[in-house]
């Protein structure tokens, strides 16, 4: 059972989580491919040099073959050379790969039991904000005890919460259907509106 609050930080009741979702024994193989991925398809892939095809110069033999005394070149921009082009030069690529449905639930679900094994989960009746106010998210998510890096979860996108919260450093704020695994990684709380945690346990369950 967890305690459920409300947003002045004072318990009003209690829920059970879910056994499948907030009780399995996490998979942190799993856990660790599905962050990998995610890293991978934030890349931009723009990085990009030149080869020695496409420098410029270079056409002349710099010496003749023989009787210089030097080792024998035929272009200053082979890639041993200062200003020569670059040997497999790295090119513009995407990075992204898809990994299979199955391994990113499980891997949520694995996340999501860690959170609730270290005690970390805080339930509230209602996440709402009346006013854009980051002052007044702050103060809620201080009675609430959150003093960490958080996760807001709503259950639909909610422009006032998100605006009030997206000026406090190391809160993120996000819909019951959009969960991230990478986002509940980097955080130290799950901060979950009651309507969000049902929603959670309807569609991931």
């Amino acid at each position: 059972m967890v305690k459920v609050l409300n947003m002045a930080g004072n318990q009003v009741g209690e829920v059970e989580l879910s056994a499948s979702i907030f009780g399995i024994e996490p998979n942190m193989h799993v856990v660790h491919e599905v962050v990998k991925n995610h890293l991978a398809n934030c890349r931009q892939g723009t990085q990009s040099a030149l080869t020695r095809a496409e420098v410029s110069g270079g056409g002349r033999k710099p010496w003749r073959q023989k009787g210089t005394g030097h080792a024998r070149q035929g272009s200053t921009r082979a890639p041993q050379w200062t200003h020569g082009g670059i040997v497999f030069a790295p090119k513009p690529r995407s990075y992204r790969y898809v990994l299979n449905k199955k391994v990113r639930r499980l891997a949520l679900k694995s996340v999501l039991s860690d959170k609730a094994a270290q005690e970390k989960i805080i339930v509230v009746d209602s996440i709402a904000m009346g006013e854009i106010k980051t002052k007044a998210f702050k103060g809620f998510l201080d009675a609430v005890n959150c003093d960490g890096k958080a996760v807001v979860i709503t259950p639909e996108v909610n422009g006032s919460v998100v605006k009030s919260a997206r000026n406090i450093p190391g809160v993120l704020t996000t819909s019951a259907r959009m969960l991230s695994v990478y986002d509940i990684v980097n955080a130290k709380y799950l901060v979950i509106d009651q309507a969000a945690l049902a929603t959670i346990e309807e569609v991931y369950a």
